[in-house]
């Protein structure tokens, strides 16, 4: 060591290394986190990469091509009542193979609008369209298949309509290796033979003989585009049996045509001139004659709207569904019908008579059963099935609604009185609802009858419009819906508006629908699950069916006062009729625009039934007033309609015992206000027929306080009602008449208002809708009250009287 180096070897804390020994490894800077991570990320992408590729090998290898699937063979659909006898049989294919030479190129051309445009060049899948299709299912969007038309193919021909991953897995190789062995005409010809179009038809040729009775080879653009068109949803978009789907199914077809432009398949001038093809009304198997298929049809419509079945896979057969229609309920339907009502038609003598039509429904309440449907004449005969259409106004039948939303809301008057059967309103005709922000609207009363301050008992006995467009207002449209749709009405009703008119029916519920909201009011307000079918089985198997828990949809005091209220109607307004079923009855009656359906909608504590005569052209499908039909000048739903239901629930219940019902009444409904003459009679005696009513008859029996109308089941038995003939005039001896909406001058269309007017369904001068009450005198003085006992839209004057007496009212 020099003598100028430092010497080191003795500082405190250092030692030398020996040099012998080798060096000390470097420490390697450590990797940053980021780093870690990507690697890590890159090396699964890399192994998901490794697998995906050898999961699709593996299934290319292992996924063959199968054998056409048994649709070509299937069995029938074996539909049964509840005790197992059987209704029908149903389901056989319809199909007649065609080369795609013989389908014209502009029927071609729609079916790829419609489906899938890119097919010419697009690969046999597309796995971006499924992964949207998937997530969009998932999200909420709605059910999407993302299948290119080669996999529609395959599911139709290969596999079957269930939707399963397994199943997707299968379609999606099969159609890679289809691709690649087959044409695309191979493919798209085995496709146009094989697609399902509704009316138990597949493939093209079927469907062309079904919709429009001619060869596939014969089909223009115009019915090229609605067949193409049906293809989503074969059964929703045939407008003959669903018209009120109509504007759904021309929107559709118009879509398809417009991508027909699109591709240039079809010139702007060429689309402009075409006209909507409607479809020849379809020609049943006779195998469904009488009711038989028309409950067919709204099983099978039950099983695919409510997701049990889809509507392809059901037309593949092989199912035994067991309903919940009693086989006796069903038969006794069809003999109240028939002799209150088909008996009685002589078209040649009544014009009128061509246009009955007759829907009916009946539903267990306790149980939520649909026992009984009546459909129409015939099925082969009437295609389109009465009991669940949904194109005529149900009229004065929504009123209970309107009372059971402010009993539930506990709304108030303009004037803050708590509304109740006995709170006071104006029953002036054409009076403007007050409180509505909206334009002026003004109902008029049926025969524009002026009935001064009454009270909501009253105005439900007889089916004051004024008074219940107010209501509505009061307790706000948007409510009144929700309370209708929480009863049972479904949310996609047509003209189900939260607007004043609401109240006056507007909306087109079907009758099973309005059958399930009344079952729900007889049920004391508590919802249950609805339903057609107790079973359904395949090969052993048993298919879930949908069931939800029972919800109370209003309180059991709003249900039951509005029970009470409709008691009074049969009691002692405009459902009279209604006491012929000899038991304790609540119900309503209603009348479409221009007089062209009729409705009774009732209940007893065991049964729930609706009856609607609706007016339709057997030639043309329009609409058309039921006046003159019967013999009669006009049709109201206390007429017919409430004698069917009389009869029809009568010998339903015949052997069992009658019950009262058991109401638990809302504060300020235990008082009926409103003393009669008592010696009226509530029914017809020999020699009364056309007899005017006393004013003070409207209301029935003088009821004491704390005592709701409603005779007992022991009162009702004591009267011989079951030798009665129902049939012919109301049974107070007058003329039925109804009519909520008929229109006055310059009203053009069901649905337009006339000047001034902006809200739906207004009804013009002369325009009702309450139902008739009929030879009695209109009422316009005030209700009977005690001193300084005033309504809430009392103007401090003296109600009016009526103008002039209007016979036959």
């Amino acid at each position: 060591m020099s003598d100028d180096q430092p010497d080191r070897s003795h500082r405190p804390g250092w030692a030398p290394r020996d040099p012998t020994l080798p060096p000390p490894p470097r420490r390697r800077p450590r990797r940053s986190r980021p780093r870690r991570v990507l690697r890590a990320l890159i090396g699964t992408f890399l192994l998901a990469g490794v697998l995906a590729v050898g999961g699709f090998l593996a299934g290319y290898l292992l996924v063959e091509i199968p054998p056409a699937n048994a649709t070509a063979t299937a069995q029938s659909n074996v539909y049964l009542y509840r005790d197992g006898t059987t209704i029908a049989r149903a389901g056989e294919v319809n199909r007649e193979n065609v080369r795609l030479a013989q389908v014209p190129l502009a029927v071609r051309h729609a079916v790829l609008a419609a489906e899938d445009r890119d097919f010419s060049s697009a690969r046999a899948v597309d796995p971006k369209a499924m992964v949207r299709a998937a997530w969009n299912t998932l999200t909420g969007k709605g059910r999407q298949s993302g299948s290119t038309l080669t996999q529609q193919y395959v599911k139709n021909y290969y596999l079957g309509q269930e939707q399963t991953v397994t199943r997707k897995v299968k379609e999606f190789f099969i159609a890679i290796k289809l691709n690649r062995e087959k044409s695309k005409d191979q493919i798209f010809e085995g496709y146009l033979n094989t697609s399902y179009f509704g009316r138990n038809a597949y493939g093209i040729q079927a469907a062309a003989r079904a919709y429009y009775g001619k060869d596939a080879g014969d089909l223009d653009t115009a019915e090229g585009a609605y067949l193409a068109s049906l293809l989503k949803a074969p059964n929703a978009y045939d407008v003959a049996t669903h018209p009120e789907n109509r504007t759904k199914a021309l929107a559709r077809w118009r879509y398809v045509l417009d991508g027909m432009v699109k591709e240039r398949w079809l010139s702007p001038a060429d689309r402009a001139a075409v006209t909507f093809p409607t479809p020849q009304t379809a020609r049943p198997a006779t195998g469904l004659a009488g009711q038989r298929g028309y409950l067919v049809q709204a099983v099978e419509e039950y099983l695919t709207s409510h997701g049990v079945i889809d509507e392809k896979t059901l037309a593949g057969g092989g199912y035994r569904i067991t309903t919940t229609l009693e086989k006796e309920k069903q038969d006794t339907f069809v003999t109240a019908v028939d002799e209150q009502v088909m008996t009685r038609l002589d078209p040649a003598r009544n014009p009128a008579d061509r246009f009955v039509r007759v829907g009916g429904a009946a539903i267990d309440p306790a149980s939520g059963r649909v026992v009984a449907l009546y459909g129409g004449i015939d099925y082969t005969r009437q295609y389109v099935n009465n009991a669940t259409r949904r194109d005529y106004q149900v009229g004065s039948t929504f009123k209970p609604f309107v009372l059971a939303a402010a009993l539930q809301n506990a709304s108030l008057t303009q004037d803050g009185e708590p509304i109740t059967p006995n709170t006071y309103y104006d029953g002036a005709d054409k009076r403007p609802v007050q409180g509505w922000t909206g334009a002026v609207y003004a109902p008029a009363n049926e025969d524009d009858a002026s009935y001064g301050e009454i009270t909501v008992k009253t105005a439900t006995d007889d089916s004051v419009n004024a008074v219940y467009a107010q209501m509505a207002v009061d307790v706000g449209p948007a409510k009144v819906r929700e309370t209708a749709v929480a009863l049972g009405l479904p949310a996609r009703t047509p003209d189900l508006n939260a607007s004043p008119s609401i109240a006056l029916g507007p909306a087109t519920a079907s009758v099973l629908d309005l059958a399930e909201a009344y079952a729900t009011l007889a049920n004391h307000g508590r919802h249950g699950t609805y339903t057609l079918v107790e079973e359904v089985t395949k090969d052993g198997e048993t298919l879930k069916l949908p069931a939800s828990a029972p919800r109370q949809a209003v309180s059991r005091e709003a249900a039951d006062t509005t029970t009470a209220v409709l008691r009074s109607v049969v009691e002692s307004g405009t459902g009279t009729a209604a006491l012929a079923a000899g038991r304790p009855a609540a119900g309503k009656t209603g009348t479409a625009e221009d007089d062209k359906a009729a409705w009774f909608a009732g209940y007893t504590p065991d049964l729930a039934t609706v009856v609607t005569m609706m007016g339709q052209d057997p030639e043309t499908g329009k609409q058309m007033p039921l006046h003159g039909a019967l013999g009669q000048p006009r049709i109201s739903g206390g007429g017919a309609p409430a004698q069917i239901w009389a009869q029809f629930t009568r010998d339903a219940l015949a052997g069992t015992e009658p019950r009262d019902f058991e109401l638990q009444l809302g504060e300020g409904a235990q008082d009926w206000l409103e003393p009669v003459d008592p010696s009226q009679p509530d029914l017809p005696t020999e020699g009364d027929e056309g007899s005017p009513r006393d004013e003070t008859a409207q209301a029935g029996p003088e009821r004491l306080r704390d005592q709701p109308p409603g005779r007992t089941a022991q009162e009702l038995r004591g009267q011989d009602l079951r030798g009665q003939d129902l049939r012919g005039q109301d049974p107070r001896g007058q003329d039925p008449r109804g009519g909520p909406y008929e229109r006055g001058p310059g009203q053009t269309g069901p649905h337009e208002p006339g000047p001034g007017q902006t809200g739906p369904h207004e009804p013009g001068p002369g325009q009702t809708g309450q139902e008739p009450r009929g030879g009695q005198e209109p009422r316009g003085g005030p209700d009977q009250r005690g001193p300084d006992q005033r309504g809430p839209y009392e103007r401090g004057t003296e109600p009016r009287a009526p103008e002039q007496a209007l016979p036959g009212q």
